[in-house]
């Protein structure tokens, strides 16, 4: 899951979909290969490599993780479990058909683009004018605050990272990528095994969230999803109910994360 971002890497190369998970999340590719057994386990036997790894507590034939972690992380791992709670209890709103990667090129300059190495679908005009035509309904903070200037009043809603629990919401296509964040940010309470979990989940998200955006991903192999045009909404639409569900499953275990680590 790593050697080819591994391999773009070592060349100075970037995949505008593929690199996206290690350079906006912050796990290192040498941490998601490191499988540890999470909250709770004692592990037997050698386990001097676990010597290594940060919040574990090693004996001579035994390790696991430091039961001090739980208490100095307490309020960290609360916030997360509110977060998760709160999101999955909401009702999901559906509907946003990915808007929040057309606001981030709204009117902006060609040279000032992220990813600049694929062209926009349908032009700065063509693009210009999606946007202009629907209603942009992002509640998500980390995506919000990426538009640009003249797209951040279009928007209905005004996420800021104070009121993040008071916004994100189960239909989210971010807020479901965002599993694999606390995921790893409940590391090493977290098996490495949910991680990964999350980490997949996120990496097909990204596929669709790219597919959905004005730019052109064929020549990385993706048909786009017209976003604009009725039939692109509605496969949309199917993505996000699908999405929403896989995420809901990862977010009950990793509320039971934080439910054992907090008692």
């Amino acid at each position: 899951m790593v050697a080819d971002h591994l391999r773009r890497r070592s060349r100075g190369e970037r995949h505008p979909i593929e690199d996206f998970l290690f350079e906006y999340y912050s796990y290192r590719p040498g941490a998601l290969r490191r499988w540890h057994p999470g909250w709770g386990v004692r592990l037997a036997g050698d386990v001097t490599a676990f010597g290594s790894i940060r919040g574990f507590a090693v004996a001579e034939t035994h390790a696991h993780v430091d039961p001090r972690l739980a208490e100095s992380r307490s309020d960290e791992v609360a916030w997360i479990r509110d977060l998760l709670v709160a999101t999955q209890n909401r009702p999901a709103a559906l509907g946003c058909f990915g808007l929040h990667e057309w606001a981030m090129v709204y009117r902006l300059p060609a040279d000032e683009l992220r990813h600049r190495q694929l062209p926009l679908r349908l032009g700065s005009a063509g693009t210009d004018e999606v946007v202009e035509r629907h209603r942009i309904a992002c509640t998500h903070y980390d995506a919000y605050r990426f538009f640009t200037p003249e797209a951040v009043g279009l928007n209905t809603r005004r996420p800021t990272l104070t009121t993040r629990i008071d916004n994100e919401q189960p239909g989210c296509l971010h807020a479901a990528m965002d599993t694999y964040k606390w995921a790893y940010k409940l590391a090493p309470f977290t098996p490495a095994a949910l991680v990964v979990d999350c980490f997949v989940l996120a990496r097909e998200i990204r596929v669709i969230d790219m597919r959905a955006s004005p730019y052109d991903v064929t020549a990385l192999g993706h048909s786009p999803i017209a976003i604009e045009t009725p039939a692109g909404k509605s496969e949309y639409l199917h993505a996000q109910r699908h999405f929403a569900d896989a995420a809901a499953v990862l977010r009950r275990r990793l509320i039971e994360v934080c439910d054992a680590v907090l008692a």
